[in-house]
């Protein structure tokens, strides 16, 4: 059984305004203090995000388990410094973000400019287990047209700066930015990954491999294909479902890989255009089916993928799960669908943070 592990980026914020409070150095203190030897919680790139590791699991109601108590304690260290953490992907309320002094993030903020200093987007990473680079790439160029339907399950960012966007994951628009981020052409063999990463380090313009922000890619650290295009969601069963979609897709297309069945040439100008439907308009209106990339409403574009990882959800003993999560899915509608709920009901945005606090919280 492959296992699976998450992180998830949290924002900080004030526990009455609800605007983001750059906080997370007194917080990840505070962790440290009260257990030293913790790694669990680390630091992002502004002092308003708290990023969180689970540990692999094969189990997916323990990593649900382990995700609702690495919130919760997030949430109980939050406190102790005087704010809250919220699982939104991006802030509704504006916010001036202020990068953490690190060496690394102030080349980030002098390399690319404006750009990096608007990027306070939280994401949520799924790795699974690979047993080779070789398996692990043939992953990747297999993943490339499901990706996009991930975004749309994930979907939890309508509002940036304090104006509703139009979109449902404004943060994968806002993540876009960064230059070597988005879908990739294909790359045929662990050889020529490798090669492609070799040859934009060199360029200068990234620092690094780990700055090969690619939507689902080789994880520098650990023997895991990562996937990275999710927004972090505003409810943990959500992040189960989509962490259990994506080791079903790494099966699948690790099975495919095996049976000599080659991965769909799809070209990256199309793969951009998916990506871009499922940030516009998430589970409410149509996706660009993966198969024929043409319109399809976004319910029939999930059961698609629910077919298509079909014998590993059944392998794994997850379909059952999956059936029964996506229906509730559909019916409820994304986060960002509850967050427009939300802002219906309450009529402003502090409001809607207070409530997605507790939703996070899991009250």
């Amino acid at each position: 059984m492959r296992t699976v592990g998450v992180e998830e980026e949290l924002l900080l914020v004030d526990r009455d305004s609800g605007e983001p409070k750059a906080l997370s150095a007194a917080v990840l203190a505070h962790a440290a203090q009260d257990d030293p030897g913790q790694d669990v919680f680390e630091k992002e790139l502004f002092g308003q995000m708290l990023e969180f590791a689970t540990h692999p699991q094969s189990d997916m109601a323990a990593l649900g388990a382990e995700i609702v108590r690495c919130r919760k304690e997030a949430a109980w260290h939050a406190g102790e410094i005087g704010c809250s953490v919220v699982a939104l992907a991006t802030s509704p309320l504006p916010v001036s973000p202020s990068i953490n002094v690190n060496e690394r993030y102030q080349w980030m903020a002098e390399h690319y400019g404006a750009p990096a200093r608007e990027q306070l987007v939280c994401g949520c990473h799924v790795h699974v287990s690979v047993e080779s680079d070789e398996e692990g790439v043939a992953v990747v160029d297999r993943l490339r047209p499901w990706l996009a339907v991930l975004c749309a399950l994930s979907a939890n960012s309508p509002f940036w700066q304090g104006q509703d966007t139009g979109y449902a994951t404004y943060r994968t628009r806002v993540w876009a930015r960064w230059p070597s981020a988005g879908p990739t052409e294909l790359f045929g063999s662990a050889e020529q990954y490798h090669r492609r990463v070799a040859d934009m380090v060199a360029t200068g313009v990234i620092l690094d491999e780990a700055m090969a922000y690619f939507d689902a890619r080789l994880s520098a650290r650990y023997p895991t294909v990562e996937v990275r295009v999710p927004d972090v969601c505003l409810r943990a069963d959500t992040t189960v479902l989509v962490a259990t979609l994506v080791r079903a897709l790494v099966e699948t297309a690790a099975c495919d890989w095996r049976a000599g069945r080659p991965p769909v040439d799809r070209s990256v100008s199309l793969l951009r255009l998916a990506s871009w439907q499922a940030a516009r308009s998430g589970l409410e209106q149509d996706l660009l089916d993966p198969v024929t990339m043409r319109p399809r409403p976004a319910a029939d574009v999930v059961h698609s993928l629910l077919e298509y990882t079909g014998d590993a959800l059944t392998g794994s003993g997850d379909a059952d799960l999956v059936e029964g999560a996506v229906a509730d899915l559909l019916k409820r509608g994304s986060g960002a669908r509850e967050q427009r709920m939300l802002m219906e009901r309450t009529g402003n945005l502090r409001d809607l943070v207070a409530e997605c606090v507790r939703h996070t919280q899991g009250e």
